[in-house]
């Protein structure tokens, strides 16, 4: 198993390479290596053991593969699988695909990192092919949000690797595990730069602006997957490391009440979706047990909808409100809109019942809001006008089956919530939230500023970020 893993790991990044080599089977190559990850994840469930490689001994560089890692590589495999097909009728050159690969194997190793060097290194590939695919259609426009995307990643990962450093000094180790004895100071570095890559509460206000600027398939992998790489070593350090639960748990509720509140307001069906991908990023950490299976729903459900939102008439809902799509779009519209929002028979609904589950009694009130709120956010998706309309190109519907087969069928991996209580709770929210949306909130004309998302506020943010962190770690 051990040669397995490493031969894994080592895959996406040998084909990428191989890709630009070889042109003309580019797609081939990519969507190949996406279904290794596949059957790679798929046997993880089947291990009760986690697989630990310790690589070098002297300096804690650790490896750890195990349920909570195989939830979120199927994830990220599943997410590729859909972009790649979505792109496999364009013009999209072998560059593409390659730093999509690069990306792909990347991101699977931030997934089974269970050191800070490790998870550093691989951190840095990934802001940098997602730097090249959001500059990839080499606009003005595209070339600047890549920059600043880059510029904040950057600049978040320095925090990081000061506080990684500590951590070292303290341990002799860079593995998670650290945290524990490490000084107070190292904690509120690290976790600055890991709430920044994940988008998590004021310091994510960078993620509206890029995951809708970049182009339909980049957006999906963003908001699908990239994004979860600052959250899964959170999770990971919550479970390792007793002190550290708590903090965790009170940005995941803070993040998914902010980002939901900016949700619910806005006016741009790519904006929203971007800004309720903060505010599910949240639910992933106010449960870190149980955070694999939601972050498997989220992406599925997220990487759906920002794929279906570049083939809507408008990005604007009042001008789609005078533009019917065509029915078949509305109907996997409206099926990922309801996965997410928590509704029977989609992977969402156990999802949400199980994080709701595995909350804290001081969580479950402002969960229990939130959840409300994101059915208030995608009844403006569900209730669109529909009808004849003109269709979308054939080849959309392939990453469509996939990803919509998938919302169905990992509705399976927790059919314990389907009981009498969890249903009639879940159709009560999503009631409430609907009836808001049509007395309240569909008549509102309010736009929250975007003041905090201005880049040269970008940083100072991050600075109030880290003092609050240190407050919350000494207190």
């Amino acid at each position: 198993m051990n040669t397995i893993t490493i031969a894994w790991i080592a895959l996406p990044l040998f084909l990428g390479f191989v890709i630009y080599l070889l042109p003309k089977l580019d797609r081939y190559l990519a969507l190949g290596v996406v279904l290794v990850s596949v059957g790679y994840a798929l046997q993880l469930f089947f291990h009760q053991s986690p697989l630990i490689l310790e690589l070098l001994d002297n300096f804690g560089v650790i490896l750890m593969v195990d349920q909570l890692s195989g939830y979120f590589i199927l994830t990220n495999a599943l997410v590729t699988a859909a972009v790649i097909l979505y792109c496999w009728h364009t013009d999209k050159t072998a560059f593409f695909y390659t730093q999509t690969i690069i990306l792909h194997g990347s991101v699977n190793a931030a997934f089974i990192c269970a050191d800070f060097i490790s998870l550093y290194v691989a951190l840095e590939v990934i802001g940098i092919a997602a730097f090249l695919l959001i500059a990839y259609p080499r606009t003005d426009r595209s070339i600047w949000v890549a920059l600043r995307y880059l510029f904040v990643s950057n600049t978040a990962m320095l925090f990081y690797l000061i506080g990684a450093v500590l951590v070292y000094q303290a341990n002799h180790s860079f593995a998670f595990a650290g945290l524990s004895k490490a000084p107070t100071e190292a904690i509120a570095l690290i976790f600055v730069g890991l709430l920044t890559k994940g988008g998590i509460f004021a310091s994510g206000l960078w993620l509206p602006l890029t995951h809708s600027e970049s182009e339909t398939p980049v957006s999906a992998l963003l908001s699908g997957v990239v994004v979860k790489t600052g959250i899964f070593p959170l999770v990971r350090c919550a479970l390792m490391v007793e002190e550290i639960d708590p903090i965790v748990r009170i940005f995941g509720v803070g993040t998914a009440l902010l980002g939901v509140v900016y949700a619910v307001f806005e006016k741009d069906t790519k904006r929203t979706l971007a800004l309720s991908t903060i505010s599910q990023l949240g639910w992933l950490l106010v449960a870190p047990g149980v955070a694999g299976f939601y972050a498997l729903a989220h992406g599925l459900a997220k990487s759906t909808l920002f794929l279906i939102a570049g083939n809507l008439p408008s990005r604007n809902f009042k001008e789609l409100l005078d533009k019917p799509m065509n029915n078949p779009l509305w109907i996997a519209l409206v099926m990922a809109s309801l996965s997410i929002s928590g509704f029977p028979l989609f992977v969402g609904f156990g999802a949400k019942m199980l994080t709701l589950k595995n909350v804290v009694s001081w969580q479950a009130i402002a969960m229990n809001i939130g959840a409300v709120g994101t059915a208030i956010v995608y009844a403006k998706f569900i209730f669109l006008p529909h009808g004849k309309a003109k269709n979308v190109r054939p080849s959309f519907w392939p990453p469509m089956i996939l990803l919509l087969s998938a919302l169905i069928a990992a509705s399976g991996m927790y059919y314990e919530a389907y009981t009498i209580a969890n249903i009639t709770k879940v159709i009560v929210i999503i009631g409430v939230g609907w009836l808001a949306h049509f007395l309240i909130f569909q008549r509102s004309i309010i736009t929250l500023p975007r003041v905090l998302e201005q880049f040269e506020h970008l940083i100072g943010v991050m600075s109030l970020m880290l003092l609050l962190l240190l407050g919350m770690v000494l207190a």
